[in-house]
């Protein structure tokens, strides 16, 4: 595609070389690594990596403090589910026993009235 002005081949590529030439100056116009510019900006980069990475040892921390406290309190609602089945357990067997104990007054009861009952049906006979 040819520019609207209709250049030559010299003129472009005298132009091209002026802008690898520019390009050249500019990549030797930056700092170099002593500079004190440059020494400054690696400073704060390193200050910045430095508080990120207590931020991240903080965040961490919290993190083991909360699973810590998350474990504590799984094991006591383990621990209260455990209580709360031997409660349930020795509330069974005190029902058991009670029951066990009403069976032979029921039995004597049963059998006092079945006594009766055949005593006054003996009486009409």
């Amino acid at each position: 595609m040819k520019k609207p002005n209709d250049s030559s081949f010299t003129d472009r590529q005298s132009s091209s070389a002026a802008a690898k030439k520019a390009l050249l100056e500019r990549f030797k116009a930056r700092p170099g690594p002593d500079d004190p510019i440059m020494q400054q900006r690696r400073a704060e980069r390193e200050a910045v990596s430095v508080a990120r990475a207590a931020r991240d040892a903080e965040k961490a921390a919290a993190r083991a403090e909360a699973e810590r406290l998350a474990e504590i309190e799984r094991l006591r609602l383990v621990e209260e589910e455990r209580l709360a089945e031997i409660a349930r357990e020795v509330e069974r067997k005190a029902e058991q026993a009670r029951r066990d104990a009403e069976r032979p007054r029921k039995v004597l009861l049963e059998a006092v009235q079945y006594a009766q009952m055949r005593a006054a049906g003996k009486g009409r006979r």
